[in-house]
């Protein structure tokens, strides 16, 4: 599972790389014919795994202990210009989530999860560990896609 963790860590990281790359601007920019924009994609992988981990699995009750899951959960769009200040958090947030599910991993919070669908691929997760592997493509096909948006902003 080490290597799981380091490989999402990874990929943030380089996802991080992307948002330092530009402006508050352009993350914020909706190119024409698109529904949303860089930061969106990044603050979605970033509430995304914290929701998959926690409240699908029934660890946590209640989604609003995730922050900024109003924001950037399924089927949302921005609505507002992200700060500055949210870039850095979220940023802050990516890294640190990860490190707290391995902690909470290593200590076997996530022994008994209940097990859901995933509303994308319509594919039953049954453990914390399949939890983790999707969520490996899940951040990378967000990242993909904020690399192409990086063309049109």
């Amino acid at each position: 599972m080490d290597q799981i963790f380091e490989f999402i860590i990874s990929s943030r990281t380089a996802f991080i790389k992307l948002v330092d790359s530009l402006t508050i601007e352009q993350l914020n920019k909706i190119p024409d014919g698109y529904n949303n924009n860089i930061i969106w994609n990044f603050g979605h992988i970033v509430v995304s795994t914290q929701t998959l981990c926690y409240f699908r699995t029934g660890i946590w009750p209640d989604t609003s202990a995730v922050k900024f899951n109003e924001f950037y959960k399924k089927d949302t769009k921005p609505t507002y210009a992200v700060s500055e200040a949210e870039v850095a958090e979220l940023k802050t947030i990516a890294l640190a989530s990860i490190e707290t599910i391995k902690a909470d991993y290593t200590n076997g919070t996530f022994a008994n999860i209940t097990p859901f669908l995933t509303a994308t691929y319509g594919v039953q997760l049954n453990s914390i560990e399949e939890v983790l592997i999707t969520t490996i493509g899940h951040d990378n096909v967000h990242f993909g896609y904020a690399n192409a948006l990086k063309k049109k902003v």
